[in-house]
């Protein structure tokens, strides 16, 4: 019996979007101090929406690969889009993750939301009121630590 999906093993063998960017619009980094998993995600953004986005990675494999899937799911989406993506959307496009490793897919989408955050930080604009209560509704459960 399998406990990873093929899917979950095709982005750990071959992760999308490894790398950094130069000169990125937002930088996201999180860690879970219990796994010791760290993960970064750096964005550019044009008009509102994610052009480009990387990850760095330092975890195990299902970090590999929620971290590949997160920035398939983000790219080419506008902010408010990308806002929307939730752990469990990161988890269900992977086709499941065992359950001891589904702190793996919070870690990918805090980053991701960090990584908006920050780009809303240094460019000075405000968060719509729904956008503050949906990345802090995210929130619940198991932690991820902003690094």
């Amino acid at each position: 019996m399998n406990v990873y999906s093929r899917k979950c093993m095709e982005h750990f063998r071959n992760p999308r979007n490894v790398g950094t960017i130069e000169n990125p619009d937002g930088v996201g980094r999180v860690g879970n101090p219990v796994c010791g998993d760290l993960m970064e995600i750096q964005i550019k953004v044009e008009n509102d929406t994610i052009s480009d986005i990387k990850f760095r990675t330092f975890g195990c494999g299902a970090a590999i690969a929620t971290s590949s899937m997160i920035t398939e799911l983000a790219k080419g989406k506008t902010l408010e889009e990308a806002l929307k993506i939730t752990r469990g959307d990161v988890a269900d496009a992977l086709e499941g993750l065992p359950p001891i490793k589904m702190h793996c897919s919070n870690l990918a989408a805090d980053a991701l939301h960090a990584a908006i955050m920050d780009y809303y930080k240094r460019t000075g604009k405000k968060l719509e009121k729904d956008d503050v209560q949906r990345v802090e509704g995210f929130h619940d459960g198991e932690e991820s630590t902003e690094i």
